[in-house]
Parts: C-alpha cells; structure tokens; sequence
C-alpha cells in the first residue's frame, strides 16, 4: 500500500480547476487522510481562510 504524501495538519495548496480558481484560491489544512478513491489517494481539506472544506485527490495537492 502507498502511503500518503501529506500529513494532518499540514498546510497546502489546492490545485483548483479554472471554473473554481476564484472561490478557493488560498491555504488548505489537511483535516483527515482517506482511501484511494480507485485512482489516487485522496484527503479532507479545510480553507483556513473561510472554513470550507472538500474532498480532494493527492494529485490537486502542493506545498504552498
């Protein structure tokens, strides 16, 4: 089994898609590390700036 690349509580920033740039641009904390979703490992993100949190896969993930 591959382990996760980040670890909670660790800061990120999210790779958004360009339709979604503008609503979640910004710091992400890892909250909680998930199963492979088939294709990738995935995690729980939380914007430290608003509070949303999303799912996301490992490959939209990188160190700010």
């Amino acid at each position: 089994m591959v382990p996760h690349r980040f670890k909670v509580g660790q800061d990120l920033a999210f790779n958004a898609s360009r339709a979604e740039y503008e609503k979640v641009t910004g710091l992400y904390e890892v909250t909680r590390l998930l199963p492979s979703d088939g294709a990738e490992l995935q995690y729980r993100i939380r914007n430290k700036g608003g509070g949303q949190e999303r799912v996301v896969r490992e490959s939209q993930l990188r160190h700010p």
